[in-house]
């Protein structure tokens, strides 16, 4: 290739590379020769020679009796999707593990390092990770633990704010609809919650979702609208699609906002499209793996200077539904 680009074989391996001296013409020359001849540089062997696979684990926590269910999630498919384009940017490949996964599925694996996304209470996929000295980047469960780094939000802020949102429209029995999970996100929620109706003097009101999907988040919506007394607003952590829990509460007679106001914690784009339009809470999935692959890449590669987490504020987008 380089007698075709009649180039040295050093200006060419600098021009493919990156690396050396060298003018834009001179460069765009040795590659666009490379193209026409079908070169393909063999990233195995850089990788081999650099000593690194340039690999990053990624495997969610919770969803261990369905291994592959979280893609079914507009959160988690959102959240894999940016963390992946996120650890390409910074010349990273993602290998997606399924939840629950075991040791013998990813021991071999040459893994620079491991996101766990929401891992459950003493997760013990964050201890064998750690236990192998491999990286792990997770939520602040994993705060203070040796070679973990973290990104999460600030709970119960959060919280505080959607209630509060709920409270100035009038609500005074809110109720929440929350997975029966032991996430830290999850506890932190029902902990915010309690904190909230303590200082405001409001019954708690609190229906745990068995397990997730629409079908069980709708019946625990039907379920907690069903109550007598009824609540005037609800506080759906539970992942559904918002147009379902619209038509949850519809089936009851109940209008959406007049008889109950709705708050959802959702990234489904259906929201914004409801009838009506479904206030929600995101987690900001997209900025969660932005900051989270740029913590790790630079623990990773600048070592110790590296901070070990970064809180971040979710936000809500107030539409008709409250």
């Amino acid at each position: 290739m380089a007698r075709e680009a009649g180039l040295s074989k050093t200006t060419v391996s600098a021009a493919l590379n990156g690396t050396g001296r060298l003018s834009p013409a001179v460069r765009e020359r040795a590659r666009e020769t490379a193209r026409r001849m079908g070169y393909r540089p063999n990233a195995t062997a850089r990788q081999l020679r650099a000593g690194r696979a340039r690999l990053i684990g990624y495997v969610v926590g919770e969803f261990a009796g369905e291994p592959w269910a979280y893609l079914d999630s507009p959160y988690f498919a959102r959240l894999t999707s940016a963390t992946a384009a996120a650890a390409l940017r910074h010349g990273y490949a993602l290998v997606m593990l399924p939840a629950g996964t075991l040791q013998r599925e990813w021991a071999d694996l040459p893994l620079e390092a491991v996101i766990v996304a929401d891992p459950v209470e003493d997760d013990p996929l964050v201890e064998d990770f750690l236990a192998a000295r491999i990286p792990v980047f997770s939520d602040a469960s994993v705060a203070d633990r040796s070679g973990a780094y973290w990104v999460d939000l600030d709970t119960e802020a959060a919280v505080a704010d959607s209630l509060d949102h709920l409270r100035e429209r009038g609500a005074r029995r809110t109720a929440l609809v929350l997975p029966d999970s032991t996430t830290r996100f999850h506890r932190h929620v029902l902990a915010a919650y309690r904190a909230w109706c303590a200082r405001h003097g409001a019954e708690k009101l609190v229906t745990l979702v068995p397990e997730p999907g629409n079908g069980p988040v709708v019946r625990a919506v039907e379920e907690t609208l069903g109550a007598e007394p009824r609540p005037d607003a609800l506080f759906v952590v539970a992942e559904a699609s918002p147009p379902l829990v619209l038509d949850a509460a519809r089936r009851l007679g109940l209008a959406v906002p007049g008889d109950v106001r709705v708050v959802c914690v959702s990234e489904d784009s259906t929201a914004a499209h409801a009838d009506p339009a479904v206030t929600t809470l995101s987690l900001r999935p997209e900025d969660v793996a932005e900051e989270g692959i740029k913590l790790l890449v630079s623990a990773l590669e600048g070592g110790d200077s590296t901070p070990p987490g970064v809180l971040l504020s979710a936000r809500l987008q107030v539409r008709a539904s409250s």
